[in-house]
């Protein structure tokens, strides 16, 4: 299972980075009426969460750079800004290393205990297994609103 779990990563990220390979930096910036947040922030997200899922919830150092809370934490949007978020190639470059990292730091220790345990609604995560595996979708929800959100703005 660690080896699927980790090749199921492996995937989703190739597909969060296909998503985001033509977007240009001024699409990347565009809040589709109705919606709150970027494909820029969507990204920066994807990364962020999988930090704090994958490193921090397992007592490892995540790295996040200066600044990537207050942009792409849960509940932060593009409107709320006060400073310049990330370049696309710098997204980028940090999605493409962060697999091979969760790959190194992980391989053989999906059943080892959390240190920080999360419920998120009626869900608990307690293994570092489970947090990735609900890296997954998270990941998948957010590559799929990266899609929608192209068509939008490029109609």
């Amino acid at each position: 299972m660690n080896e699927a779990l980790l090749n199921q990563l492996d995937f989703a990220r190739a597909s969060t980075l296909a998503a985001a390979k033509d977007v240009t930096e001024q699409e990347a910036d565009i809040v589709p009426e109705g919606f709150a947040n970027s494909i820029r922030w969507n990204l920066g997200h994807i990364y962020t969460v999988h930090e704090q899922f994958a490193f921090a919830t397992a007592g490892e150092k995540p790295h996040l750079p200066e600044g990537f809370e207050a942009w792409f934490a849960t509940g932060t949007k593009p409107a709320d800004w006060t400073s310049k978020a990330p370049a696309l190639s710098e997204l980028i470059e940090l999605l493409e290393g962060q697999i091979k990292r969760i790959r190194d730091t992980f391989q053989g220790r999906m059943d080892q205990s959390s240190a920080h345990p999360v419920t998120i609604g009626p869900l608990t995560l307690q293994t570092i297994g489970e947090f990735l595996s609900f890296s997954l979708f998270h990941e998948g929800m957010h590559t799929q609103t990266i899609k929608a959100y192209k068509k939008l703005i490029r109609k």
